[in-house]
């Protein structure tokens, strides 16, 4: 089922027929305004023009974050929403109305944000399709990651939900601090700090001094205790217990 699917039930596809086509249109042409407080859909409500509007130009926008838009990309698009052959001229047009470049995106999420206030697993849903988009050409740029990133904020997600979410499209980032400390993102504060004083034991340098191994395994294991504690700080900051 697409994305829209989910939201819409028997009105799966855009609702773009007869009217609202025009309206989708002049909405486009005067610079991408939408009232950011339209009413939260209730559950098993059609997502409707507004929604439609900002879920398109959302999606555009993701395929332009990395400076250009390529055939997959808009392929994925079509994929993921399930464009029907009557509506495909018109979502098209859109689409690449608002490929043209990444300005305004924050209020398309934002209003898609307080559309679906309290449905954390659909604006997933909604994250998932745009990182479909971003690694259909090969190639996650990072102007690709800070527009997610700020997305994933804007839906209310915290950092390390989005660690989560993009790991599971592209894998561990080795920089990631969780995945340095070997603990699972739903690991707790106890779980974190009890793993944390583990590694800072096995990987001290005098440990490995006393042991009498060569220079370079003490400097690697002098940089790795560093990463090791640049991690355990960044998750400390972020669940409120560093400074």
């Amino acid at each position: 089922m697409s994305i829209l699917g989910k939201l819409g039930g028997a009105a799966a596809g855009f609702v773009l027929g007869g009217g609202p086509i025009g309206a989708l249109i002049g909405a486009l042409a005067g610079h991408f305004l939408i009232d950011r407080e339209m009413p939260a859909l209730e559950p098993g409500e059609a997502p409707g023009v507004v929604f439609t509007i900002a879920m398109i130009a959302l999606a555009a926008k993701m395929a332009k974050a990395d400076g250009v838009v390529t055939e997959d990309e808009l392929a994925t698009f079509q994929r993921l929403f399930r464009v029907s052959a009557q509506e495909q001229a018109s979502v098209d047009r859109i689409f690449r109305l608002a490929q043209q470049d990444t300005a305004g995106y924050e209020a398309y999420a934002g209003q898609i944000a307080s559309m679906l206030a309290g449905n954390p697993a659909l604006l997933e849903d909604i994250l998932d399709g745009l990182f479909e988009i971003a690694k259909s050409d090969g190639v996650f740029h990072p102007g690709e990651s800070a527009f997610l990133e700020r997305v994933a904020d804007i839906f209310g997600f915290s950092p390390n939900e989005y660690r989560r979410i993009r790991a599971a499209h592209l894998g561990p980032d080795r920089g990631d601090p969780y995945v340095v400390l070997g603990v699972a993102y739903d690991a707790s504060d106890d779980e974190v700090k009890a793993t944390y004083r583990l590694l800072v034991r096995e990987n001290h340098p005098d440990k490995l001094i006393a042991r009498g191994v060569p220079e370079e395994f003490i400097r690697l294991a002098t940089d790795k205790l560093a990463a090791i504690n640049a991690a355990y700080d960044k998750i400390g900051k972020e669940r409120g217990w560093a400074s």
